[in-house]
């Protein structure tokens, strides 16, 4: 007894470069046995085992029905438009690297049953490849020539050509594939020129280019002498500065504190000699004014100490001195007129 059969060919894999177009092919044919009604699906099934498989398009009771998988809707077709002509391919267009997956044709007309899985890869071509120059440019030295796609699936691989001049390698160069690496051992003048790199996959290449110039030695020693020396001034510009403004600050909180401290002066004390000759000559000059003819009535009083400039001081701080007795001064002598003071006697009579 025949049932259906899937007699496509027997390929199961298709490789494809992103926003290409693929046909995973499906026909088949139908056996006079199969009474049912024809139902032609296919089913994306993930990776993950954990994850259910969903169905991306399916063509049941002569209608197609093409809404389960958002991701696919206006990306995912039919080949045929009638599928029950015996082909139900499958055509998926503008790829993305998302499609990659499993994918199984099933083919149902009751009781018959068939089905066929195909495997797809969408590769990314390599895009926004960088070069870059890793180490001194400099003769003698060892440079490293870098070359990095953004984008691409793997198994991605690189190659370095020169460009100008000879379009050789120079012999002391060392090439890695897979990491896209030239590295040029004890680099000369002649190593100067432009470097072009490709990296390929399966499915397209991407290129970039480089510009390598090999110069003398810089003369270090100079340099580092110059940025010592000129550290040096800097700082010594630095510390005359500060000292000079510390300098400021002194002068100014020195004047403020002169100003505070600023008084009135404080008159000085008389002298001992000229306090006795001012005592002596108010003295004078009182006795002076009386007449000689009271002078002989006049009480005779012994003189204190000399004046001192201690008569000056409040009486809180004076000294307590012992009287000292001290001889009358002869009037005469001092240019003073005698006066005479009436004095009364016992009996009451004036003498």
């Amino acid at each position: 007894t025949r049932s259906v059969t899937i007699t496509s060919g027997d390929q199961s894999m298709f490789e494809k470069a992103q926003g290409e177009k693929v046909t995973l092919p499906c026909t088949f044919e139908l056996s006079e046995e199969d009474e049912g009604p024809l139902d032609i699906e296919w089913v994306l099934i993930p990776a993950d085992n954990q994850k259910r498989e969903r169905i991306i398009i399916m063509y049941a009771v002569d209608r197609v029905y093409n809404n389960y998988y958002g991701a696919s809707t206006g990306r995912m077709q039919f080949t045929n438009l009638d599928p029950k002509s015996g082909d139900g391919s499958l055509d998926i267009l503008n790829l993305k690297a998302a499609d990659t997956g499993t994918y199984q044709c099933k083919v149902k007309k009751a009781p018959g049953v068939q089905s066929k899985k195909i495997q797809l890869t969408v590769l990314v071509k390599p895009a926004r490849t960088k070069c870059s120059i890793e180490g001194s440019q400099e003769i003698g030295k060892d440079v490293t020539l870098k070359c990095v796609s953004q984008e691409g699936s793997p198994l991605l691989s690189y190659d370095w050509r020169r460009v100008s001049g000879t379009q050789n390698l120079p012999a002391t160069s060392m090439l890695n594939k897979d990491t896209g690496e030239l590295i040029l051992k004890n680099a000369s003048r002649e190593y100067s020129g432009t470097y072009n790199c490709v990296a390929s996959n399966r499915v397209g290449t991407d290129e970039c280019s480089v510009e390598l110039n090999v110069t003398p030695p810089v003369n270090t020693a100079g340099i580092i002498t110059g940025a010592i020396i000129g550290t040096l001034l800097g700082l010594s510009v630095l510390c005359s500065i500060i000292f000079c403004f510390c300098k400021k600050h002194r002068e100014k909180k020195y004047e403020k504190e002169v100003h505070h401290d600023i008084r009135e002066d404080v008159p000085p004390p008389k002298s001992r000699s000229s306090t006795a000759r001012s005592y002596i000559g108010s003295n004078r000059s009182s006795l002076g004014s009386m007449s000689p003819s009271n002078m002989e009535g006049y009480t005779k009083t012994p003189y204190s100490q000399v004046p001192s400039e201690d008569f000056d001081r409040a009486p809180a701080q004076t000294p307590a001195f012992a009287p000292s007795k001290v001889a009358a001064p002869n009037l005469s002598r001092m240019g003073a007129v005698p006066v005479m003071i009436p004095a009364q006697s016992k009996d009451g009579s004036i003498v």
